[in-house]
């Protein structure tokens, strides 16, 4: 009698494949969330800076002491808006709300410091980051 050969894999070869692929994803998720988190980040990052850039404009429009009277202000406060030229929806992103932004300083040359605080909208990010005036981007 002549025997036929089967063609496929058998089931050790099937669990070492899956154990391996188990092994790549508990290593790679972290990985990958902490990189999520930072393009989350990427987004306050560039918020952040127009926020400083209009601040800028409002020091060299009006006086840095006025602009340091923003100082401690969340950028969903109605007249800090206006005073730098933003509606209430401008400051909105898909991860990141208008009072997450707040004016944290403003040197003498009129250049602001802004703070982000995440955790307000369900996927954002935790914790805070400060925009230093020199345009560094640093977690608190």
């Amino acid at each position: 009698m002549k025997m036929t050969r089967r063609k496929g894999f058998t089931l050790v070869e099937l669990m070492v494949v899956i154990l391996i692929v188990g092994i790549l994803a508990a290593v790679a998720i972290p990985l990958m969330q902490g990189r999520i988190d930072k393009a989350k980040w990427s987004e306050a990052n560039a918020t952040a800076g127009t926020i400083r850039t209009a601040v800028r404009a409002y020091a060299a429009e009006t006086s840095v002491v006025t602009a340091q009277g923003l100082i401690g202000n969340q950028l969903d406060d109605g007249p800090t808006q206006s005073a730098l030229g933003f509606s209430a929806t401008d400051c909105e992103g898909t991860y990141f709300e208008s009072d997450d932004y707040t004016v944290s300083g403003v040197d003498a040359t009129g250049i602001a410091t802004i703070t982000v605080t995440g955790s307000s909208k369900a996927d954002s990010p935790a914790g805070s980051y400060r925009l230093n005036p020199n345009g560094t981007w640093v977690k608190l």
